[in-house]
């Protein structure tokens, strides 16, 4: 089952979609409960996704048991509100936002809590991650590593330069303001990444010319730091930015969907350990 519905976040509106876990038989102390997946999208992007992206993801994991959410940013999608006009911090306050309600819409076991985060939405899941300590894994889709660098190199120099000049820069009708250009200079996603406890998934394609797949192994050398949580990668070969033949996004979301299962796994026979 599926369900529309709208996330008030102060004077805005955001724009969610909800699917609904299918039945499926779980075990352990939590066996009433299901994971929680909330997905998080890209620079200008929607919770629909290119070529219909996270609609197809939620509602493959929804089948495999989860919750899942998928959301608008302000501005984005069908949400209210002005896409540019605030920066990152705005964007963590939102997802926040999201996973508070979403925490409360059934019997969500807190232990297994996903963030998926897909470019731009990869370091703001991340982001998240680090400072919320109800999200238990993530899950990062070609993320961004150096955001300002990216994100102009994306848009162009013309459109940061006309930004700073005259307080606003048109980019695909969205305004991007200097507060949301400077806000991507404030954050180093390498460096939050020891912040977080706990287990990761970074997926990256080879014929991705936004985002650089080295950024992938780089992802994964600073999560291996960390004293505690795994981190596991997969590249999938020729692979864009957005998964879009039918080949590589198959992979994409079967090398998600079991990763997720396999931390169900692992949890579950955990709990039986404790028992």
């Amino acid at each position: 089952m599926e369900r529309q519905i709208i996330i008030h976040h102060g004077e805005e509106q955001i724009a969610a979609s909800v699917h609904y876990a299918a039945a499926v038989k779980s075990t352990g102390r939590c066996k009433d409960r299901v994971p929680l997946v909330v997905i998080c999208h890209g620079f200008v992007g929607s919770r629909i996704g290119v070529d219909r992206l996270f609609v197809k993801t939620a509602r493959d994991l929804a089948e495999q048991g989860h919750l899942v959410v998928r959301f608008d940013y302000i501005g984005c999608g069908e949400s209210s509100g002005d896409y540019g006009r605030e920066g990152i911090d705005s964007m963590i306050a939102q997802t926040r936002a999201v996973l508070d309600y979403a925490l409360g819409i059934g019997d969500i076991d807190p232990t297994r809590v996903t963030l998926i985060g897909h470019s731009l939405g990869g370091m703001v899941a991340l982001l998240t991650a680090a400072r919320d300590r109800r999200v238990k894994n993530l899950v990062l889709w070609s993320a961004v590593g150096y955001p300002f660098n990216d994100i102009v190199k994306i848009t162009g120099r013309k459109v940061y330069d006309q930004s700073i000049k005259e307080g606003s820069a048109d980019y695909l009708g969205y305004g991007l303001t200097p507060v949301f250009f400077e806000s991507l200079g404030t954050y180093q996603p390498f460096q939050e990444a020891v912040k977080f406890t706990g287990d990761v998934l970074v997926i990256h394609g080879t014929s991705d010319d936004s985002i650089p797949t080295d950024y992938a192994f780089l992802y994964q050398k600073v999560f291996w730091m960390r004293p505690e949580g795994r981190c596991d990668k997969e590249i999938i070969f020729q692979a864009d930015h957005t998964y879009s033949s039918a080949d590589t996004r198959e992979q994409l979301l079967r090398k998600t969907c079991e990763w997720l299962g396999g931390i169900e796994a692992k949890q579950s026979d955990w709990q039986h350990w404790m028992i």
